[in-house]
């Protein structure tokens, strides 16, 4: 595996991204940790300039097992080790009634990942299933802390979309590794995230029943993948696109699931995301990486956002 995608191990069904080694669903935490390549622990050491100077107040979080510099950090920072938020995990997992699925690390060793697939799925249409996981985050990176996204799985094709499980929030819930495990917390969110699955559900059905018309769904993709000579402008030929977005187009009606809501904005949605997940990027390793952490994870967002809203005016 290349560097974005460090190691990874999975149970059940293959995730997909098509990525990691298979193993059995009734793993411990640690033994989960050794077949998905996370069991080593992390700490810091003081830093030193070329003549033996302490560098103040800065400090290497090294990776104890190969001694790699996974990032700098403050001297009151405190690393979360592997084990901590695996045993997390699983106690959330359990709490829940969820299954975890996959499991690794990705850019060297920096992000430290669980997927946990959730007992609840709807049909947006007869055949078109979605499923919901929830993605358990342990970054080793400066300012970071454990914390939780949920995501949506479009089962047809693959797509993902993130979803926040705070209502303040926009991008995730981050948790206090301090803190005592309460399984009354568990509750709490997963009811939030019941209510957000809720909420996808109705704006997928929503925009499964409303057409697009095509000089729409041009303005779209251009506003989801702008030209850097037409962004912020009102763009109606196919011929003024970026690349991107005329591959988008290309394949709104060639893609997994096409056949489900041809025409519509649901349409239109799954395109951006079959892109993002599926095309865009130098590999899977690649998309991955940016599905969940990167840019296209915003363009996710917006892109769900927009059709709504362009739905709604129609």
């Amino acid at each position: 595996m290349s560097h974005e995608v460090e190691t990874m191990a999975y149970a059940g069904q293959v995730p997909w991204h098509g990525l990691g080694e298979r193993v059995s669903n009734d793993l411990t935490p640690s033994q989960m940790m050794q077949k998905s390549g996370v069991d080593w622990s992390v700490s810091k050491q003081k830093m030193y300039i070329l003549d033996g100077i302490n560098v103040p107040n800065k400090m290497a979080l090294i990776r104890d097992e190969d001694n790699k510099v996974l990032d700098i950090v403050g001297n009151d920072w405190e690393p979360v080790q592997n084990s901590e938020a695996f045993n997390f995990f699983t106690e959330y997992c359990a709490a829940g009634d969820m299954e975890m699925h996959t499991g690794g690390s990705l850019m060297g060793g920096k992000i430290v990942w669980v997927l946990a697939k959730i007992n609840d799925s709807f049909d947006v249409l007869p055949g078109d299933r979605i499923d919901n996981y929830m993605l358990f985050t342990n970054p080793h990176k400066y300012g970071k802390t454990l914390n939780i996204r949920m995501t949506p799985t479009r089962v047809v094709c693959n797509n993902t979309l993130q979803m926040s499980l705070s209502a303040t929030s926009k991008n995730e819930v981050t948790l206090n590794h301090r803190r005592e495990f309460n399984p009354e917390m568990v509750k709490e969110q997963l009811g939030i995230a019941h209510q957000k699955f809720e909420q996808y559900k109705e704006f997928a059905t929503f925009l499964s029943k409303k057409k697009a018309k095509f000089s729409d769904v041009i303005q779209y993709m251009n506003s989801v993948f702008p030209h850097s000579n037409t962004k912020g402008k009102e763009v109606k030929e196919y011929s003024e696109l970026s690349t991107s977005a005329k591959q988008a187009v290309d394949i709104l009606e060639t893609q997994p699931g096409a056949n489900f809501a041809m025409g519509t904005w649901w349409n239109a949605v799954n395109s951006v995301t079959y892109m993002t997940d599926h095309i865009l990027g130098r590999n899977s390793e690649t998309r991955l990486v940016s599905s969940w952490y990167g840019n296209n994870s915003s363009r996710k967002v917006k892109a769900v956002n927009l059709a709504i809203e362009m739905a709604e005016a129609a």
